[in-house]
């Protein structure tokens, strides 16, 4: 898959193609099915397929601070979308030049004059265009002058549940993680750099490694078992604390792992966190020693999830 950044970065060889658009936040069953109908037209019309999608968030750009929490951040979209088959990623950088164009300035700038597009496929709720205006019924319009054609691919639906970010969010703020994983059709992950906390677990003799997140907001918390890969690590097991440490007063969300049978120097290190069973809800403790207590049983609770002896 090719990873082209910014229209500017389209060359010639990029014309010419079929395109589905949209944020693809969590690239979940959904998702998969709008990519699965782009590269079925593109395999017709011998053409490749091509994913446009943006960076941040349309929700994050106007109100970060009410924007839902990501389910994946870019690298994660874009690793996603690469089991996927998809032949082409187009990120648009998500600013006020580009909120500002009119459906049809975004169809004639991005599909028709950058992409050269033959056909798009659209999600059902897909909407585009300063104000959100623009739809199915303006890119068949426009299609129909320019050369392309449009369709509108069905909310994809799992019984009575619509699959989708929304259902996804909820399932993970209740910390059912089974459900969560059956809709983005693979286990729920988080991927951060390996920073220098400030040792308070440590110091209270549960070492962690610290993973630096790039959005403030996550759409998970509590305590957690996790398998840890990166750093020459292969699921290797973990309890993880997603919160923002209320013991301590702590205001800033962080994700601490403190992997299991395990010494190393993993500083830098991009870990990736996959997500088996959440243990607990984060609370409060009266002082260190008492969240100590049940960090050690937090600790053999991930050891019996993992089938490993008790410490």
């Amino acid at each position: 898959m090719e990873l082209i950044r910014e229209l500017h970065n389209l060359r010639p060889r990029h014309r010419g193609c079929v395109a589905t658009i949209g944020n693809f936040d969590g690239v979940h069953r959904g998702h998969a099915r709008l990519v699965e109908r782009t590269r079925e037209r593109a395999a017709e019309l011998g053409l490749p397929a091509c994913v446009v999608t943006f960076e941040p968030h349309s929700k994050e750009f106007f109100a970060p601070d009410k924007a839902p929490p990501r389910l994946t951040d870019l690298r994660g979209k874009v690793a996603a979308l690469r089991t996927h088959g998809v032949d082409q990623l187009l990120v648009l950088h998500f600013n006020r030049d580009l909120a500002a164009l009119s459906p049809r300035e975004f169809i004639d700038r991005v599909l028709v004059a950058g992409l050269g597009v033959r056909h798009v496929v659209v999600g059902h709720d897909f909407v585009f265009g300063q104000g959100a205006q623009g739809s199915l019924a303006d890119l068949q319009a426009r299609g129909a002058e320019a050369g392309f054609t449009a369709e509108e691919i069905p909310e994809f639906r799992e019984g009575d549940a619509v699959v989708g970010s929304t259902a996804i969010r909820a399932a993970l703020a209740e910390g059912d993680l089974a459900t969560a994983e059956r809709l983005l059709g693979r286990p729920f992950t988080l991927c951060g750099r390996v920073i220098r906390g400030d040792r308070v677990g440590r110091s209270i003799g549960f070492p962690t490694v610290n993973l630096h997140m790039h959005h403030r907001r996550l759409p998970v918390a509590g305590v957690f078992a996790a398998r840890v890969s990166g750093g020459g690590l292969d699921g290797h097991p973990a309890a993880v604390n997603v919160g923002r440490r209320p013991t301590f007063q702590g205001l800033d969300v962080r994700v601490e792992a403190h992997l299991l049978d395990f010494s190393g120097d993993l500083y830098d290190q991009r870990l990736e966190l996959t997500f088996e069973k959440r243990l607990r809800e984060e609370r409060s403790f009266p002082d260190g020693e008492a969240l100590a207590a049940q960090i050690g049983r937090d600790l053999e609770q991930a050891r019996a999830h993992f089938g490993l002896p008790p410490a």
